[in-house]
């Protein structure tokens, strides 16, 4: 028989846990599927999650996960492949298991694509950052390097002069000509330097980012350099519901109401499932705002049809 859940989430990082622990404490039966690949564990820690400032990424999940476990909520580490929505969900994992919901939370998150640079890769969650609230304390001072991906790359690199006074812009791929006037204006107010020309790589001594070499050779002292990943949002699950996306500068990602609910019943979406820019804190803040809101759903459906059943013919 095929098991039945009130709530599947699909999805065990912040968003996904922060869901389960709300429903689990409601008395729902929750299961949480989970493919093991949080958008942030490149990152030795955590910043700007009061009371759990500075914590391990994965110490942060191992507690959730412990504390979703004391409500009977069931977590399996697996990936789902396909989603039907009949009376109930159906829901399909790689490892062959197949089981029902009345609801859905989808915390499915995206993927950070990063420049194709030797070196980026390699160091990112390390010298290599995207994020300065994320990260900025910590390198604050520091010589910093911003490798342009677009013209909009120009935001970084002033957002990170609130945490050192020596920036380099490197245009990288991107024209100088492609920048505003009020771009250039704005740098130079920052104290940011533009610096044109390809980069080929970055230099590494003793396991640390030493600089920029660009392809005429000359290279750059750096110790910290940041870049903004093309992010891909993971919404195949989403699309194939029929949840209607909206466009934005960062990828495609789900209409939403306040709770997370989609423009499909029953399916609500949380963390970077919803948007490129959601912290952890956001995200556990939103999972706990669509796990609320299922409750009250469930509730008021089940109320709905016991009054329908007592109704006179």
């Amino acid at each position: 028989m095929t098991e039945k859940y009130a709530v599947v989430v699909i999805g065990g990082g912040a968003a996904g846990l922060s869901a389960a622990l709300v429903l689990g404490r409601a008395r729902h039966r929750t299961l949480v599927i989970d493919a093991g690949e949080p958008r942030n564990a490149p990152a030795a820690h955590m910043q700007g999650y009061l009371s759990r400032d500075g914590m391990p990424p994965a110490e942060f999940l191992a507690a959730g996960r412990e504390e979703i476990a004391r409500y009977g909520v069931d977590l399996v580490r697996d990936r789902v492949v396909e989603v039907e929505k009949g009376e109930d969900f159906t829901v399909v994992s790689a490892g062959g298991r197949s089981v029902q919901a009345r609801r859905l939370v989808v915390a499915t998150g995206l993927k950070d694509e990063l420049p194709a640079v030797p070196g980026v890769a390699e160091r990112f969650g390390r010298d290599v950052l995207h994020c300065p609230f994320c990260h900025g304390w910590e390198v604050r001072d520091r010589p910093f390097g911003v490798l342009a991906t677009s013209p909009a790359s120009v935001h970084q690199a002033l957002m990170v002069s609130q945490w050192s006074k020596d920036v380099r812009f490197f245009l990288h791929t991107v024209a100088e000509e492609e920048l505003s006037d009020e771009d250039l204006r704005r740098l130079a107010a920052a104290g940011v330097d533009v610096v044109p020309g390809e980069v080929a790589e970055l230099v590494t001594e003793d396991d640390r980012l030493t600089g920029v070499r660009l392809a005429d050779g000359t290279t750059h002292p750096r110790s910290v350099l940041f870049t903004a990943p093309r992010a891909v949002p993971q919404t195949g699950l989403l699309e194939r519901l029929g949840v209607e996306l909206h466009e934005t500068p960062f990828g495609a990602y789900p209409v939403v109401d306040a709770t997370g609910l989609t423009t499909v019943p029953g399916v609500w979406a949380a963390g970077n499932a919803i948007g490129f820019s959601e912290q952890v804190v956001h995200a556990a803040s939103g999972g706990y705002r669509a796990a609320s809101a299922i409750v009250g759903d469930l509730l008021m459906t089940d109320l709905d049809a016991a009054v329908g059943r007592q109704s006179p013919a």
